[in-house]
């Protein structure tokens, strides 16, 4: 008699496995360790609260329903992100949203009006990004996706990534108006 998996210490392979063989608790388990971070991609990639919580929802509905197309050669969170980034770029290209991103959480004891400032800022410059970069730099800079995951979850050569992110950076840099790492002086404020 096979011994039942814990849910709560079984690396996601093994939940992959267990959901696949019929186990009811073992995708449960997926969603409840990934859908933050996977609702952070949405809400990054959509930029809007409503599109990201029903691609988000798309994306698992799908992956519960095509877990057998997971091969285990990338890790369960690359393949997750390849489909919720794939389900956000659906829902974007039929309703091309304009809302805003969302607001951040400042209250840490900084300066709350200057991040304010600064955390729009970053939101403005990153919405004029082309497609390409601006996902590759979300994926690479703001979720610590290594340039191989990236490029699994979008479907492109590492390279690819790679030129996208230099080029995002560049661009986000003149945006935003960097020099030597330095934002520009905007009204009287000096760092």
């Amino acid at each position: 008699m096979d011994t039942p998996l814990d849910l709560q210490t079984a690396d996601d392979r093994a939940l992959m496995a267990a959901h696949l063989a019929g186990d009811p608790d073992a995708f449960g388990e997926i969603y409840r360790r990934h859908r933050d971070r996977m609702w952070a991609v949405a809400m990054r990639t959509c930029n809007d609260r409503e599109l990201a919580a029903d691609a988000v929802q798309d994306a698992f509905v799908a992956a519960f329903r095509r877990a057998g197309s997971y091969r285990g050669e990338a890790a369960v969170t690359t393949w997750l992100h390849r489909i919720v980034v794939n389900a956000c770029l659906d829902r974007l290209r039929r309703l091309k949203p304009t809302s805003e991103l969302p607001e951040f959480d400042l209250a840490d004891g900084r300066d709350e009006h200057a991040s304010l400032e600064v955390a729009l800022d970053v939101r403005e410059a990153l919405e004029r990004l082309p497609e390409g970069q601006r996902l590759a730099l979300v994926l690479v800079d703001m979720h610590g996706l290594s340039v191989a995951e990236a490029a699994q979850v979008l479907d492109v050569a590492e390279g690819t990534i790679k030129s996208r992110c230099a080029r995002g950076r560049t661009a986000m840099a003149s945006l935003l108006g960097l020099r030597t790492g330095q934002p520009k002086a905007a009204g009287n404020h000096r760092p």
